[in-house]
């Protein structure tokens, strides 16, 4: 997670510096940024929020479901990493490349919209858990809580100021320190696990979750869709970074090796949790529910222990997306996609000005808390819905790939690699279809705002604005945002 490009540093005729070479990211510092961007505060928080969705049977298929899905995206990443070299940005440039500038701007801008407002999520669970040692600090979004997230905040915001490559060395720490408790809660719970209470109402027909039955099977895997996306995402922070890898094959085998290890550890978590309590107790749980199954295996210091656990995953997961926030914007702005003032640099070349702006925005949405009753997972729904456009342009891009054979002049891989892409594009539109519409509508009013940014850009470089395309896109665009504005006025739209 370096912000360690490989570049020379010419001698001047003053007698300068002579030229240093900065190594790139190698396969265990890109493997940490997925690892850390994907353990956050949703493995913490997943026993109650699945519990409060799906009965086991439904649950594990819709983990096959996401598994599966989430397989052939990091499949997708690693093929284009290597099919396309020359394309940097992940999520962000295999839209542009694929689809043109306008819709490489909106996976980009929606991409960065989701990691601060995911931060901001991060923040409110932080001041939460801090409940447990404090009552004063319960529920993460009163003035007390808000006042140290913004503290946090900014010392973050300074630590990164200082060099991406500093921070990347913390991020890698940090995210060895917080698997700790979460391979503790697993053994714990792999002890007390008792099949009867696993297999009490397996397929969720009797269950009901604040006077409410489950649903159908299908209603039940649909409910739990999007708790299975946030717990992923990340999975793209590799190829987001690609630019800077040392080799550029180390970004798809660090996408696949981190998957696999944080699906094994969700896996474990999720399903063995449900053998420990009954689901409707799970789901009244408050977060972060890993907690306080924990005190009920083996007495308050095992929730004191996942609390504290939480803490250094947040600070670790809050780092991460920072980094990946502020990686977003620099690459467009480098491509008059956004305005050239946000690829500038620093002394310690971090992107600054990108990142004065991130956190500007998230101290706002911290503030806007206080006075709204956002939740934790009010956020993150909002933040997953806002990510899954891009995931859904760069399985397109793998399948528009293979339909022309493009880079598969020697037709080796073509069959798979449509196939592969094709599935993880039905995934794409699965997630859009299961986030529900408030959220599409949601999204589009994000994305409207942010096209001022783009014509900013656009009229700064002396390039055409829009094509004749993208004036339909923004027509769409804009539609929706009518519809959110007047879905919000009539309260059937709600963040």
């Amino acid at each position: 997670m370096s912000h360690v490009l490989t570049r020379h540093v010419e001698q001047a005729s003053s007698g300068e510096q002579p030229p240093q070479r900065r190594v790139g990211l190698g396969l265990a510092a890109l493997t940490a940024l997925v690892v850390g961007s994907m353990i956050g505060s949703g493995i913490f928080a997943l026993p109650s929020q699945m519990a409060g969705s799906a009965a086991p049977g439904p649950l594990v298929i819709g983990w096959g479901i996401t598994g599966l899905g989430m397989l052939m995206l990091a499949f997708v990443f690693q093929t284009l990493v290597s099919r396309k070299p020359d394309v940097d940005g992940g999520v962000y440039g295999y839209a542009r490349a694929g689809f043109g500038n306008y819709v490489g701007f909106t996976s980009a801008w929606g991409y960065w919209v989701s990691a601060w407002v995911g931060n901001v999520g991060y923040l409110v669970l932080m001041g939460s858990t801090l409940g447990y040692f404090w009552p004063s600090f319960e529920g993460g979004n009163t003035w007390r809580p808000i006042l140290l997230a913004s503290v946090v905040l900014w010392v973050v915001h300074a630590l990164t100021l200082r060099g991406v490559h500093s921070a990347a060395l913390v991020n890698t720490v940090v995210t060895i320190a917080k698997v700790v408790p979460i391979v503790t809660f697993i053994a714990i719970a792999a002890v007390g696990f008792k099949a009867g209470i696993f297999n009490a109402d397996i397929w969720g027909h009797s269950t009901q979750i604040d006077g409410a039955s489950l649903g159908s099977t299908l209603d039940q895997v649909k409910n739990m869709m999007l708790v299975t996306v946030w717990v992923f995402i990340g999975i793209e922070g590799a190829a987001v970074y690609s630019q800077r890898a040392a080799k550029r094959s180390e970004v798809g085998r660090a996408t696949i090796l981190g998957f696999v290890g944080v699906l094994a550890l969700l896996l474990m978590v999720n399903l063995l949790s449900y053998g420990l309590m009954a689901q409707a107790k799970i789901a009244g749980l408050s977060d972060p529910s890993m907690a306080a199954l924990m005190k009920d295996q083996v007495g308050s210091w095992g929730a004191g222990f996942i609390s504290i656990g939480l803490l250094v995953s947040l600070l670790g997961a809050l780092l991460a997306w920072i980094l990946l926030s502020v990686e977003i914007l620099r690459l467009p702005a480098n491509e008059h996609v956004l305005p050239k003032v946000l690829a500038q640099e620093n002394t310690h070349g971090a992107p600054h000005v990108a990142l004065w702006l991130t956190n500007a925005c998230v101290q706002l949405m911290l503030v806007w808390t206080l006075f709204n009753s956002s939740t934790y997972t009010d956020l993150i729904y909002l933040a997953t819905s806002l990510i899954l456009l891009p995931y859904l342009w760069s399985a397109a891009y793998q399948v528009m790939l293979a339909l022309r054979g493009e880079t598969y002049e020697h037709g080796a891989g073509r069959t798979r690699d449509l196939l592969v892409g094709s599935l993880g594009l039905a995934y794409a539109v699965w997630l859009v279809y299961a986030g529900g519409w408030q959220y599409v509508l949601v999204a589009a009013l994000f994305y409207l705002v942010g096209t001022a940014f783009f014509v900013w850009a656009r009229k700064e470089s002396r390039e055409l604005v829009f094509t004749s395309i993208e004036k339909v896109l923004v027509g769409v665009v804009a539609i929706g945002s009518v519809a959110a504005i007047v879905g919000f006025i009539q309260g059937y739209v709600s963040v």
